[in-house]
């Protein structure tokens, strides 16, 4: 039986919900299956798998990229917490060029994002000592990573306040100053 998916309002953003398997125990889930997830149309060949804790309710990580050679497609689950998270489209001459997506990910609910390459990915925690892990298809790489003030974009993050950030992304370029490396015949 193929793992339940849907598409975001950018149907390159692809939402996937393991199985799980709940007893007086706990829960047992397939958090990543080659064969199920390209059923769903996600083939990425993930190399490497990244962890962040955000010990405050309020931080926002993002908005972020790694440009080609080595652009990533990634795979993200928050697994303690919560998190609102965002992906933008900014692959030039794409029809949802410059648009975002979101969708809250829990550690209850367990679901996942595909982010294709091609796309900003930011998200804010909504609760503290929130932790997010993701796969990624490519390795980290200094000099092909980028990103883009989070508040340029006209996303409703939903903060209360001002968000936690880290001097990178209180420094990012405003979208409006950005000049997108991808295209969106790159990637069709």
């Amino acid at each position: 039986m193929p793992i339940p998916a849907h598409r975001l309002s950018i149907p390159d953003l692809i939402v996937v919900q393991p199985k799980r398997f709940s007893d007086t125990r706990g829960y047992f889930e397939e958090t990543w299956n080659k064969r199920d997830l390209q059923a769903v149309g996600i083939s990425a060949d993930f190399v490497q798998d990244n962890h962040s804790r955000s010990e405050a309710a309020g931080t926002l990580r993002g908005l972020h990229f790694q440009s080609t050679p080595q652009a990533q497609d990634k795979l993200v689950r928050c697994t303690k917490g919560a998190i609102y998270d965002v992906a933008v489209d900014i692959r030039k001459g794409s029809p949802t060029f410059g648009t975002w997506a979101g969708i809250d990910l829990t550690a209850q609910n367990g679901a996942q994002l595909f982010i294709p390459k091609g796309f900003l990915h930011g998200f804010v925690t909504r609760v503290p000592q929130t932790e997010v892990q993701y796969k990624c298809s490519d390795y980290y790489a200094p000099d092909c990573d980028g990103s883009v003030r989070w508040d340029s974009m006209g996303i409703d993050w939903s903060l209360s306040g001002a968000p936690i950030l880290s001097e990178k992304d209180a420094t990012a370029p405003p979208f409006s100053e950005f000049s997108s490396p991808f295209t969106y015949e790159q990637f069709t």
